[in-house]
């Protein structure tokens, strides 16, 4: 099931890199001769009020899924690993900041928060993804802490104070590197999450605005017409799904390469 999640993943971002050569039509063209115009030869996926191709739209979509996914979960984890690994390997008063800040922010609901955020910000692509990744650390921030509270009593970690290895490198040159692996498959779980989060803040109305073409945005368009044209939300929520279940499956199968205690408790 892993291979299936990095093929999909692989197809994604092969589709998000070079959607100004596959996307068959312009995803803000507008053609009035063709509104609400069921999946056809001419139009794959049908057409949207305006007349905009659909499959056009979800190819551009998929960019912008992908950015915010790997923006926002590449922020979430550069906090989430730096604020983990000052807690894990120095604990005391630093350990109970940080874990009482982490206890804080779990209080909140993401999206709620994310859109309190958003509501004094203007609804943009970037801000949407600082937002997301500002908002959604304290995972990753657990798991680095509580590698490094494993780690930092072992033999390599006490001969490096030993012959005076100073402690930023010890935490990231030495230690990290050995705690890297449940970061790696933290994060890959983390941008379906990402993805899900920016496709319901577009589906509100407060997540990236129209004319940029965005699967939760396409949704919104879709609940309008969804008696007369099912194809606005099925093939958005569809691109979601099996974005998110790539994401989901390529983690899981990251987790049993990289952490060998998953193989045996299998």
């Amino acid at each position: 099931m892993s291979a299936t999640g990095l093929v999909l993943v692989f197809l994604l971002a092969v589709v998000a890199i070079f959607a100004q050569y596959i996307a068959p039509y312009n995803p803000q063209q507008i053609d009035t001769y063709h509104i609400l115009e069921a999946p056809s030869a001419l139009h794959p996926l049908g057409t949207d009020s305006l007349g905009r191709d659909v499959l056009s739209r979800l190819i551009y979509g998929a960019r912008i899924s992908l950015l915010v996914g790997i923006v926002a979960v590449g922020i979430a984890t550069a906090i989430g690993t730096v604020l983990g690994a000052i807690a894990g390997f120095y604990g005391g008063i630093w350990d109970i900041l940080i874990m009482r800040l982490v206890d804080i922010m779990l209080c909140f609901p993401t999206i709620f928060l994310v859109m309190a955020v958003i509501a004094f910000l203007e609804p943009s692509i970037w801000n949407i993804m600082v937002v997301i990744g500002l908002t959604s650390w304290m995972g990753v921030c657990r798991l680095v802490r509580a590698e490094f509270m494993s780690l930092r009593s072992r033999d390599f970690v006490l001969a490096a104070k030993v012959i005076g290895v100073n402690d930023m490198r010890l935490l990231f040159s030495h230690i990290l590197p050995n705690a890297i692996a449940p970061v790696i498959v933290s994060a890959t779980l983390g941008v379906g999450s990402a993805i899900l989060t920016e496709s319901a803040l577009s589906f509100l109305g407060i997540g990236v605005q129209p004319p940029t073409p965005s699967w939760g945005n396409m949704l919104t368009s879709g609940k309008d017409n969804i008696e007369i044209a099912w194809w606005l939300s099925v093939f958005p929520g569809l691109a979601i799904l099996l974005t998110v279940l790539a994401y989901n499956l390529l983690g899981e199968g990251l987790r049993d390469v990289l952490d060998p205690r998953m193989k045996k408790r299998g």
